[in-house]
């Protein structure tokens, strides 16, 4: 059995990985070339409610963090209070990313350099993922999930996992279609996530920040 991490070297991790999530998912969504399904979905909610999209991720990721605390069947306060305050970063982040991107002028180039910055986000991400999955002090709500589902129902299969955790969003998607007949940040990149992202994390575990290990508890702590 790995030994874990101490406990600066999980703290650095989780920085670094809440910061390049939110780098790398606020490139899919100013690209406009896919984006992520959760992160799809809340472009599109935000669009329906007329919010920011940082707002609509806090708003869903609370309801996430209380979606984990039932799948782990039983309260982890530490657990919620952790995700929620992550998802408060997270989103503020985002909001500021993408305001950066506009500066820059990213929405405004061709399609070949937005597709070639959508598929380099999606790979940022999801190394993001894979380094404050196995810091695991807090995560991103949905990244709790596929870390939930894959340790303790899929025998820790993380594509599987993926693929789950990805069923709500397109379900969410599909009925704010029904409602807007408009779509927003779904393209080939948000094909690339459903495929990929489950394999790009795992490829990450085996070549990014090889010393970190999964820090996985299931167990509140008392």
């Amino acid at each position: 059995m790995q030994k874990a991490n101490s406990t600066p070297i999980r703290v650095t991790a989780l920085i670094v990985g809440l910061i390049t999530n939110a780098l790398g998912n606020g490139l899919t969504i100013s690209t406009n070339m896919g984006a992520a399904p959760w992160t799809a979905a809340e472009v599109n909610l935000a669009k329906l409610f007329n919010l920011s999209v940082g707002m609509t991720m806090f708003i869903a990721g609370v309801l996430v963090a209380i979606v984990n605390q039932l799948l782990i069947h039983q309260w982890d306060k530490w657990r919620f209070i952790g995700e929620t305050i992550y998802i408060a970063c997270f989103s503020y982040f985002i909001d500021l990313f993408l305001a950066l991107y506009d500066w820059i002028g990213i929405p405004h180039l061709n399609i070949i350099w937005r597709t070639i910055l959508c598929f380099a986000g999606i790979c940022i991400f999801c190394a993001a993922i894979s380094i404050y999955q196995r810091a695991n002090i807090v995560m991103h709500p949905n990244d709790d999930t596929t870390n939930i589902l894959r340790f303790l129902y899929l025998k820790g299969h993380v594509g599987w996992a993926q693929l789950v955790n990805f069923l709500i969003p397109m379900a969410v998607i599909l009925l704010v279609f029904l409602v807007t007949r408009h779509i927003y940040s779904v393209n080939i990149g948000t094909l690339l996530c459903i495929l990929c992202n489950g394999p790009l994390i795992g490829i990450a575990d085996q070549h990014v920040w090889l010393s970190l290990h999964h820090n996985f508890r299931a167990k509140a702590n008392r």
